[in-house]
């Protein structure tokens, strides 16, 4: 149980956050944490523009103290990784996809071992998606403010409303921890959480493939042979020239106007232009660049092997998975999601039966659900 005397000592934490705005007074923060049992951690970012987030403020608490590491004072935040690599120390985030991307970029390490609350949340029957603010309402009946969500939190001074807001996000985690794994404990369910945690380590730690990226370009399906083999190398050359000018995909060219540009196959500039998809300047910075590449693609000839999606014959094998899904999911009282969701099915009804299933359907899961589902696949 949580008393009352131990929320109020987080709250007023919250009120009187240790502002770390120095590298001596982070390494001796550092060495504070790796101290402890358990530290939670938030992140707050900005990423508009950008390729990369850009880190504004690092939260961190046992608790009983909060820090608030100011990156843009401090400077390099590298020995942060020390905590994260300290397998004495549990670290509690909520949600944590984003936060260990922009941690492992800006420190070189992810948080480890991790402890996920929405994770936790999930496999205790409640929804797969629950913010932080509802997951401590669920917990410990405390109403969190929200007002400071969308801060520009990379512009200086932060307001006291901003930094109140960060402590509150971290200040509560390690008693959401100790309730959220008692639980689980109690369900013997505490190592479900710990393989999908490692698996959210390991899925922050394998870079994305820049040639796999035409795969998330809606209208792709609706180009094949030359056309879906320019797309492809185009949709590749835009993620690497995003990354080494640090700027969202759209910015350097959009979806629409990179399918446009595959299905037309420019020639020269004025027939670039004459698309009136670009800005001028974009055609004068890229345009050499994109008709290089439209140019070696055709003359290779190769035309592109087209996404595999489900087919009709597939409708009805996807129809009794989800349905299995839910069943499982009831009898467990857990969302169908946690399980295996649409897509994960889909690449599970695609996958030859000569390969190793997908990751996702092995672990705990493999018991529950995917030898069941293996064996409804095997009877089509």
């Amino acid at each position: 149980m949580i008393s009352q005397n131990e929320i109020d000592i987080a709250l007023d934490a919250a009120n009187n956050p240790v502002m770390v705005e120095t590298a001596p007074h982070l390494q001796q923060v550092v060495e504070a944490c790796c101290d402890c049992d358990v530290i939670g951690i938030d992140t707050e970012f900005v990423r508009e523009r950008t390729w990369r987030a850009d880190l504004g403020l690092v939260q961190l608490s046992d608790g009983k103290t909060v820090w608030l590491v100011d990156p843009l004072k401090t400077g390099p935040i590298t020995p942060l990784s020390t905590l994260f690599d300290d397998q004495k120390t549990v670290k509690i985030l909520h949600a944590p996809s984003e936060d260990l991307d922009v941690l492992l970029y800006t420190t070189g390490a992810v948080p480890d071992p991790l402890f996920d609350t929405q994770t936790a949340c999930a496999m205790l029957g409640e929804s797969l998606q629950m913010g932080y603010h509802k997951t401590v309402e669920w917990l410990l009946d405390i109403v969190v403010d929200k007002g400071e969500t969308r801060s520009n939190w990379c512009k200086r001074p932060l307001r006291q409303a901003q930094l109140h807001y960060a402590a509150l996000d971290v200040c509560l985690l390690p008693m959401m921890h100790r309730q959220l794994l008692s639980r689980l404990v109690d369900l013997g369910r505490e190592s479900w959480l710990t393989e999908d945690c490692n698996r959210l380590l390991a899925k922050a730690q394998t870079p994305a493939d820049p040639e796999q990226s035409w795969k998330r370009i809606n209208g792709s399906v609706r180009l094949d042979g030359i056309s879906l083999a320019v797309l492809q190398a185009l949709a590749t050359w835009r993620d690497k020239e995003a990354e080494r000018r640090n700027l969202a995909r759209g910015f350097v060219i959009k979806d629409v106007e990179l399918l446009t540009i595959s299905n037309r196959k420019p020639r020269s500039m004025a027939a670039l232009a004459d698309l009136d998809i670009w800005h001028p300047n974009a055609i004068q910075r890229h345009g050499s660049a994109l008709l290089k590449i439209i140019d070696e693609v055709q003359q290779t000839g190769q035309p592109a092997e087209p996404l595999v999606t489900l087919q009709q014959e597939h409708r009805q094998l996807m129809a009794k998975m989800q349905k299995l899904v839910k069943q499982k999911a009831q009898l467990i009282s857990v969302e169908p999601a946690l399980l295996a969701s649409k897509r994960e099915l889909e690449a599970l009804i695609l996958s030859p039966s000569d390969e190793p299933l997908p990751e996702r359907f092995l672990g705990w899961r493999k018991a529950i659900i995917t030898e069941d589902l293996m064996e409804l696949k095997g009877q089509f």
